[in-house]
């Protein structure tokens, strides 16, 4: 409830008038000290006296980004909307600078933008100084007409973004506002004419001989109106040429842009090129090496073979005969593939007892010749 727009305000811009600070700082601001126990319950007339307690202006700060008690204010000012005649007020008050500095800060929120520099460009000529806390939490020297200016050409101030104004340029070519008038312009005024009074007495105490010697010949004047015109088409002719000199050097440096441009390209197509062809040479490189090394090692192969098969023979004979020198003439019979007497003997025994046992030695031809057809064919032999 403490924090709820008064239900007879207008709404601002489309909006409720406390929708102007952003979100995070309305929380901020909820959540604070100084709004729950200073600010709970004021009105337009009793918020003037908690105005007038002010010392200092500023958004935040500190490092959980603490409101101040001026921005505070200005927050209960959008809640409560008070009447455009007490905001005037605040700002026409010349006898507390801070009141006056809440009321135009409220009215750049609010107002519209020819009130904005209706109300708010005379107080460029107030001067008086001013208390800002930093964001760091320190205080800083400032001035009104500093203030005034940030809230006239800045976009935000006091951690509040600010909403758009138009030019006044703008606003005065629609009639809508007055050229601006400086307080220096009658100051100005008064030295003008200080200057032209002197410049008369000047003329008058004088007299005719003074001002038949001050005036020029008619050739001096000629002569001036000459060199006068000179300069002028010189002036004119230096324009000219600067603008010429101006339009060559900008197509140099677009020319020299547009080589550099052109040159960085090419550097890069011929890295790629070489970087891709480098490669391309290290796989062919490395394919030819593996097929010279596969040639030249079926052609090593190829061509040692006779000589190992040389050297294979040589080494034989040369171990066959060691070992025949090395053996016996028995063991050499039996290494050359002669066998023994006894096995001799033995295996023709054998011989003649599968003779007599498969009936081919039988002393007829005829049966002999059977049984070895017989014995051919896996038949026992006849037995006659």
């Amino acid at each position: 409830m403490a924090n709820r727009t008064d239900p007879s305000a207008k709404s601002i811009r489309g909006t409720n008038p406390q929708n102007l600070v952003e979100k995070i700082l309305r929380s901020k601001i909820y959540q604070n000290t100084y709004w729950k126990e200073q600010c709970f319950g004021l009105t337009a007339e009793t918020l003037v006296d908690k105005a007038m307690e002010l010392d200092h202006v500023g958004g935040t700060h500190g490092g959980n980004r603490k409101p101040t008690p001026f921005i505070c204010l200005v927050m209960k000012m959008l809640q409560i909307q008070p009447d455009k005649e007490i905001v005037v007020e605040f700002i026409k008050n010349e006898d507390y600078k801070y009141v006056r500095v809440l009321g135009a800060f409220y009215l750049r929120l609010t107002g519209t933008d020819i009130d904005v520099y209706r109300y708010l460009e005379p107080l460029y000529n107030d001067y008086r100084k001013l208390r800002r806390k930093l964001a760091d939490g320190h205080f800083a020297l400032t001035h009104v007409d500093e203030v005034i200016d940030e809230l006239l050409t800045k976009d935000y101030s006091c951690d509040i973004a600010l909403p758009r104004i138009k030019k006044r340029l703008t606003i005065e070519a629609i009639g809508a506002l007055e050229p601006r008038k400086s307080a220096l312009e009658d100051d100005f005024e008064e030295e003008e004419e200080k200057d032209e009074d002197e410049q008369l007495m000047d003329i008058d105490g004088g007299g005719h001989e003074k001002d038949y010697y001050r005036r020029p010949s008619p050739s001096r004047e000629r002569d001036r109106d000459r060199d006068r015109d000179r300069k002028r088409d010189s002036h004119r002719h230096r324009d000219r040429d600067y603008d010429r000199e101006y339009d060559r050097d900008y197509e140099r440096d677009r020319r020299d842009r547009d080589r550099d441009r052109d040159r960085d390209r090419d550097r890069d197509l011929d890295r790629d090129r070489d970087r891709y062809r480098g490669r391309d040479d290290r796989d062919y490189g490395r394919d030819r090496d593996r097929r010279d090394r596969d040639r030249g090692g079926r052609r090593r192969s190829r061509s040692r073979s006779p000589s190992r098969e040389r050297d294979r023979d040589r080494e034989e004979r040369r171990q066959r005969h060691a070992r025949d020198s090395s053996t016996s003439p028995s063991r050499r019979g039996a290494a050359e593939g002669e066998k023994p007497p006894a096995a001799k003997k033995k295996k023709e025994k054998e011989k003649e007892k599968e003779k007599k046992d498969d009936g081919t030695d039988h002393p007829d031809p005829e049966i002999a010749e059977a049984n070895r057809i017989r014995a051919s064919l896996g038949l026992k032999p006849l037995r006659l």
